[in-house]
């Protein structure tokens, strides 16, 4: 940790502009818990404040080993940041196996609470340690703390009343208490969640709450802990804020998009990692008329939203990559009988199952081309938590303005990490008009003159009428529609027709220009990205811009189409990155559409791009390097399989 203004007179308070701080322990600890507090507390207070959880795999890995840590990470400043941080400051651990996991990603000085208690034999030989790191010094270039955090809660929750199971349980909450003190956070909202959490079963809330406490009185009373820290607010503009995560969001966003568009919202889906919470969240929600459907499957449950579509509703269907590959066919009938509907695929490492609780952008060009035939979907991306719930409408309004499917491609860092959300008013959101066709009147009520196909000469959708309403009858199917009709039509030129008609539909979306980060418009580099890339992007321009190095950064939102003036902005730049968390999907998009020589930059670790990291792709940039070192990725693979199958390099 940095001061930026030293130690504040005899309180052995220290004043800072920010702290990252990363809880670690089993998938049990309580983790994750003990984030959300931390950050509901920092949110109250008023700090900007990014979040990224890290889960486990497995649903319940072996206590003590490696693949079962769990781990979150929080950023709190007084100014307005990015990203959840780069590199800990402050490192809780809670067993061997929580230090070994994360004790690499720390900057040389950083601070490490473990909980001695878990550092046994046995569990040390659990994860690799031949010897206690707490007693040699492997250690030696960090400020450690040593802390009986197991036997200290035991001691606590006596008078709870509670076993000794029960009372081990409540040590998240121990660490949540001292790391409260150390940042001056108070403990009245946190006791009387606790309370609220475990009204069933009060001796287990007093418990967590006497825990609690004990971890703010260890910090307050013992000597090992010398300095307080703190961070003041950040000066927000002025609003309502409350924290948010991305999947959060993204529902809120569903459900404005139904009140807007006074359409009754109907989810179809099925559970999967990282996207099941957004069926949990819109569930609690049937008083603004919204009504979820667990469905047997993936197919299924888009099924159900597309019938939704048709029915009147706001069709909307969530998923993961795997599961966009299974709802690929009914997309594909949704683009031929040009109805809304609201796809969101929350990205998630592959292929396959790959790493289900990992971070990736990789879906980028299945959301595009996945799909038999000319099937052209609108496609929009969320760049942070906050940004998810105006993504949300958007994507609605576009569905129901255009008669088309639309992507929303958001992914693991998004939907998981969370941030402060200024709360619009609903008298500044826009309402969105889904214009129904009116019932027929007079010689047009026997539904012979209605033309199904007939197009807006703006927006080129088709006429949309509810199932039942006087006089609009028509067809409906996956078979090719004749123009105007409606009627099935295997005539070539037809299909020619209504092929170029969908695409030129979706060209035609309008959305607003991509916008640049140019601050005095003398950088001859941009960084160009979409969805979370955003944040290390924005965050290490920063950097470099404080270094003096100009760089611009453009981030798009809309991906199909893209906005109108994407090709002027690449072409004015002599250089052109875009950072990616796939195989450089984005820059084949750009290259191919406006021949210009754009450099991936590409990952595919699960993990979400460092604004360090990228501040040496900047480097490497202009300097012309940046090419040499993303092929360099490629010959490291094919050099280390070349060794693991013949035994040495050839």
């Amino acid at each position: 940790m940095v001061s930026n203004q030293g130690v504040d007179g005899p309180t052995g308070s220290e004043k800072l502009e920010k702290v990252v701080i990363r809880f670690a322990g089993d998938s049990g600890d309580g983790m994750q818990l003990t984030g959300d507090r931390f950050t509901h507390e920092a949110a109250a207070f008023g700090n900007d404040l990014a979040t990224q959880p890290n889960f486990p795999a497995e649903i319940r890995a072996p206590q003590g080993t490696l693949p079962g840590v769990s781990s979150f990470q929080i950023q709190i400043a007084d100014y307005d940041i990015l990203t959840a941080g780069d590199q800990p400051d402050v490192l809780v651990a809670m067993n061997p196996a929580a230090l070994k996991a994360n004790i690499d990603d720390l900057a040389r000085g950083a601070t490490v609470i473990v909980n001695t208690d878990e550092f046994t034999k046995r569990t040390l030989a659990k994860v690799g340690y031949e010897r206690d790191p707490l007693t040699d010094d492997s250690l030696g270039d960090f400020v450690v703390h040593r802390v009986p955090m197991t036997s200290l809660t035991l001691t606590a929750t006596e008078p709870a009343g509670v076993g000794k199971k029960d009372g081990q349980r409540a040590k998240n909450m121990f660490a949540l208490g001292l790391l409260s003190w150390m940042y001056g956070r108070p403990l009245g909202g946190t006791e009387a969640f606790l309370r609220e959490k475990f009204a069933a079963t009060p001796e287990i809330g007093e418990a967590n709450v006497l825990a609690f406490r004990a971890g703010w009185n260890y910090g307050e009373t013992t000597e090992t802990f010398a300095t307080t820290y703190e961070v003041a607010p950040a000066a927000l503009p002025p609003g309502t804020y409350r924290q948010i995560t991305g999947n959060t969001a993204l529902a809120y966003g569903v459900i404005a998009a139904g009140q807007l568009s006074g359409l009754p919202v109907f989810l179809g889906t099925y559970p999967i990692t990282p996207a099941s919470d957004i069926l949990h969240e819109l569930s609690k929600h049937k008083n603004f008329g919204v009504t979820t459907f667990q469905a047997e499957d993936e197919i299924a449950g888009i099924g159900a939203a597309l019938g939704a579509s048709i029915g009147g509703a706001l069709g909307v269907t969530s998923t993961s990559g795997p599961g966009l590959a299974l709802k690929s066919e009914t997309i594909g009938l949704a683009v031929m009988t040009e109805l809304p509907l609201v796809i969101i695929d929350v990205q998630r490492g592959g292929p396959s199952t790959g790493l289900p609780t990992k971070t990736e952008q990789a879906d980028l060009l299945q959301a595009l081309y996945g799909r038999n035939g000319e099937s052209p979907v609108a496609v929009v991306a969320p760049r942070s938590p906050a940004d998810c719930f105006a993504a949300a409408v958007d994507a609605a309004r576009i569905a129901l303005t255009y008669r088309t499917p639309v992507l929303l491609l958001s992914d693991g860092a998004i939907a998981n990490g969370s941030e402060p959300w200024s709360i619009p008013r609903v008298s500044d959101l826009e309402p969105i008009d889904p214009a129904f066709e009116p019932p027929a009147e007079g010689d047009a009520a026997d539904g012979h003159s209605f033309q199904p196909y007939a197009r807006d000469p703006e927006t080129l959708a088709r006429p949309l009428a509810r199932p039942g309403t006087a006089g609009l009858a028509h067809r409906i199917g996956g078979l090719e529609k004749a123009d105007g009709s409606g009627n099935i039509s295997y005539d070539p030129a037809n299909h020619e027709l209504m092929v170029r008609l969908r695409q030129a539909k979706i060209d035609g979306i309008a959305v607003p220009d991509l916008e640049v980060d140019d601050p005095d418009g003398t950088a001859e580099l941009l960084l160009i990205g979409w969805g979370s890339s955003y944040g290390p992007i924005g965050e290490a321009c920063r950097r470099a811009r404080r270094r003096g190095v100009p760089v611009a950064q453009a981030h798009l939102r809309h991906l199909n189409p893209l906005p109108a003036n994407t090709g002027e902005v690449l072409w004015r730049y002599r250089r052109v990155v875009a950072p990616e968390m796939n195989g450089g999907q984005l820059a084949l998009l750009l290259r191919g559409r406006y021949l210009v020589d754009v450099q991936p930059w590409t990952k595919v670790a699960g993990t979400a791009f460092s604004a360090q990291e990228l501040v040496g792709v900047i480097d490497a940039a202009l300097d012309g390097s940046i090419g040499e070192l993303e092929q360099n990725k490629a010959f490291d693979a094919r050099a280390r399989a070349t060794y693991r199958t013949t035994g040495g390099y050839r």
